[in-house]
């Protein structure tokens, strides 16, 4: 009987958008339904409920997952974050993308992903300390610098890495360099990993605007987002000569024509806790950014930046995804139809896990390399991806999305049929 997905009569989640997009992917190169069956399900979801001691002295329960997607390559790799809406979904969603993700670049990962239902901003940093540790233990029967590998996400961080790193030492009564990254420098964590991410948005940028024939020097840009990713890439943008004419955060966007001067904005940020009231630069809304005209549109914050509702408003060449999930499916046919690029989430933002991947190399070996090395070397990581990704899509006729995810399920695939089903 052949492999089909289940008809719905309802919104898709996130998790079945996942596995929709991987179908069309599989639908591409052909993949028969027994792996078809294999890759649209997460090997393992973990769910624990665990009470954490609040610093007033009462006892709260709170709700955690890990899931592996898949290990076929070697361990699972993934974040941890903490939200009030994390629902397992979202982390099924999440681990299936880091799979992708590993593979599109060629790491010897699988995907994971993980975190608590919490609202961090809530809490003290003995309660977040509390129940990191708790959480940590819980999950600690799938983790290991061989098993499972956490790293930091959404609304954590080195000091959360540090706390998961010294849990587990503590239950095996050695310190265990490699089983998390992300970590302080004074554990082993690297400085590059902090803007790993944002670099490997830049060089991805790099590589698409030479096949466009685009000139990157003189050129403008778009970044909506200015977290750690959106304001790095925007600084490493005007270093490369690029005009960042528009930059944006939770309070609002602000808009520059003739271009930013990205320093300055961010010692703003810093001293206002906005880009909004920039000396000189027009004040907009996150959605009306979008719509301004530029060479190249960076979405850096929310999932679903772009949509059907204004993506025939996009007055863009070249989207390039620096946060995960930032267009759905029925606006990448809209831009597709115009004739708009749109580099993909699992091949623009995969200089963060690539990072993540040599700080656990370092560990492993303990022997730490040059910022100038790591840079040398992810740099051609993303060329060589970039490179495979467009091959992809030349020779299927696919645009970059769907090629990216042909490359990484036909890497993927090829794992499992090569190690077989055991017993």
């Amino acid at each position: 009987m052949a492999f089909t997905t289940s008809i719905r009569s309802h919104e898709p989640s996130l998790f079945e958008m996942a596995v929709d997009r991987f179908s069309e992917a599989a639908d591409v190169i052909g993949l028969d339904d027994d792996m078809r069956r294999i890759l649209s399900y997460c090997r393992r979801e973990l769910t624990v409920h665990f009470p954490v001691e609040m610093d007033g002295g009462s006892v709260r329960v709170f709700t955690g997952h890990r899931v592996h997607h898949n290990p076929g390559p070697g361990p699972t790799k993934g974040g941890i974050r903490y939200h009030p809406n994390l629902t397992l979904d979202e982390v099924k969603a999440l681990a299936m993308w880091m799979t992708w993700k590993c593979a599109v670049v060629g790491l010897p990962y699988g995907g994971a992903t993980g975190g608590v239902a919490c609202n961090p901003r809530s809490m003290s940093q003995h309660e977040l300390q509390r129940l990191t540790r708790r959480f940590t233990t819980e999950i600690s029967l799938l983790l290991g610098s061989n098993r499972d590998i956490p790293a930091p996400d959404l609304n954590t961080g080195s000091q959360t890495m540090a706390w998961m790193m010294d849990t587990l030492s503590m239950h095996h009564g050695y310190s265990m360099p490699g089983v998390t990254t992300g970590n302080p420098l004074s554990l082993g964590g690297i400085e590059a990993r902090t803007y790993a991410t944002a670099l490997g948005v830049a060089m991805t940028i790099r590589q698409a605007t030479s096949r466009l024939d685009m000139r990157l020097d003189g050129s403008s840009a778009i970044v909506q987002g200015f977290g750690n990713v959106g304001s790095s890439l925007a600084v490493l943008l005007d270093e490369m000569g690029v005009r960042v004419a528009g930059v944006s955060d939770s309070s609002g966007a602000i808009y520059q024509p003739t271009g930013l001067d990205m320093l300055r904005v961010k010692a703003h940020k810093a001293r206002t806790g906005s880009v909004v009231g920039y000396d000189g630069a027009e004040t907009l809304t996150n959605d009306e950014l979008l719509t301004q005209p530029c060479d190249i549109l960076a979405p850096a914050s929310v999932v679903e930046a772009i949509t059907e509702r204004n993506a025939d408003d996009i007055r863009t060449r070249l989207v390039v995804e620096a946060a995960n999930g930032s267009t759905n499916p029925e606006a990448d046919l809209i831009l597709h139809n115009r004739g708009i690029v749109v580099v993909p989430d699992i091949l623009a933002t995969a200089g963060g896990v690539v990072a993540s991947y040599f700080e656990w190399v370092q560990a492993i070996q303990a022997f730490p390399w040059t910022e100038t090395e790591i840079h040398e070397r992810l740099n051609r990581i993303m060329m060589h991806a970039f490179a495979a990704v467009a091959e992809t899509a030349e020779n299927y006729n696919v645009q970059f999305r769907t090629a990216a995810l042909c490359l990484a399920i036909q890497r993927v695939s090829g794992f499992a049929r090569d190690r077989g089903i055991y017993p």
